[in-house]
């Protein structure tokens, strides 16, 4: 008996320092490791309690009633499904080539809008004579590490060596699909200026990026780079890069406003009253650039869905709308063509012009109309219901 007990407790002893070392490499991975970025310090956390209301002093919160998961396990499929495609296509997208590669040194005039979508969130935006690129994700893993994670199913059409000059490089909000480290410490020397939500910019500037360059921003809260007002708007949606720091950072929209033109960008948000806010406060758009896409019956309220996405953009006025948050990464379940094919019929129920540019292909939006191909279809079996 007093061997048995002996050896209990040894084997005893030895699982308790397994769990120690366990927790100890844990522990120290998520202070090294560099692409799960930084924090905010005491004094980052006093300056965003007196600048954001929906800020408690440790999390930032959404301003309706928010989980991210549903609590109901056994939700029924989505009734609206349109596609029995499975997430991945069976076929590579088509990739084109932006302007900007066949003329490098060129800046569309200042009352012209161009914009080049590399897949899911990731896309240039050129107005003001600006050159403004969006949570910029190349990286094939959508991860931490190189090793597991979701990988992105279609190329990217460029390389960061290959892109023009970067006046403002904007973000919405921390996660892996839309904060990439590695093209942040690859593109750096080319960005003039970074455009975050709060909390933000610990990451960037623990990845070597100087404070001077970073504008971190509340909801409504504006600023003006070279003539070009942004303003930083609600969205409801969460944040975090590893396991204890969720909600720690803000998530947004953006409203970019010059003397001829008002554009959104939605970021990722579930549906909620903050639309219409954001109408009453900028009214009508011109053009949306709006999350459709990674949405689930398990977690209605984080992403939206792609009626909702219309919805907002009729909310918001737009005269055309472009879906994004597709075609690349695959964090749901639904078919890869659903989110753009429903998004296509709710949005001709409402009467809205919609934009599908190949990937790569850059849109000019004086000429919306010859952007308006549905690519895709020609090189997939038909599956939709």
């Amino acid at each position: 008996m007093s061997k048995f007990l002996h050896v209990l407790a040894i084997t005893g002893i030895a699982i308790l320092a397994l769990i120690s070392v366990v927790t100890l490499t844990a522990f120290v991975f998520l202070k090294v490791w560099k692409p799960f970025g930084g924090k905010a310090s005491k004094a980052d956390r006093k300056n965003y309690a007196e600048r954001a209301a929906n800020f408690d002093g440790k999390k930032f919160h959404n301003e309706s009633d928010f989980q991210t998961l549903s609590l109901n396990k056994n939700s029924e499929p989505d009734p609206l499904t349109f596609s029995k495609n499975t997430p991945r296509p069976d076929f590579e997208f088509p990739l084109k080539k932006p302007d900007f590669l066949e003329n490098p040194e060129e800046i569309p005039e200042p009352d012209k809008i161009r914009v080049t979508w590399f897949g899911h969130s990731s896309l240039l935006l050129q107005m003001h004579g600006l050159n403004i690129l969006i949570d910029p994700v190349f990286s094939e893993m959508i991860s931490p590490v190189s090793w597991v994670g979701s990988r992105r199913f279609t190329k990217v059409p460029v390389t960061v060596s290959e892109l023009p000059e970067i006046d403002i490089l904007l973000l919405s909000h921390d996660h892996y699909d839309h904060l990439d480290y590695n093209v942040i410490r690859e593109i750096d020397g080319k960005v003039k200026h970074y455009v975050v939500p709060l909390g933000v910019e610990n990451h960037l500037k623990r990845w070597k990026v100087k404070a001077e360059k970073i504008t971190n921003m509340a909801w409504w809260e504006e600023t003006e780079i070279s003539g070009l007002k942004i303003a930083c708007t609600p969205a409801q949606h969460f944040s975090g890069r590893h396991i204890t720091d969720n909600m720690t950072t803000l998530w947004a929209s953006w409203v970019f406003k010059d003397e001829f033109h008002q554009i959104f960008e939605s970021g990722d948000s579930g549906f909620g009253p903050h639309w219409q806010k954001i109408h009453e406060k900028y009214g009508d758009f011109d053009f949306a650039i709006m999350e459709c896409g990674q949405y689930d019956v398990q977690w209605p309220l984080v992403h939206s869905f792609p009626e909702q996405s219309v919805e907002a953009a009729k909310i918001l006025g737009a005269k055309v709308a472009m879906p994004v948050h597709w075609g690349a990464i695959i964090l749901s379940r639904h078919g890869w063509d659903d989110s753009v094919e429903r998004f296509l019929l709710a949005a001709d129920k409402e009467g809205i012009t919609v934009i599908t540019p190949y990937i790569g292909q850059t849109a000019r939006l004086e000429t919306p109309l010859l952007f308006t191909e549905r690519w895709w279809r020609r090189n997939a079996i038909s599956l939709l219901r």
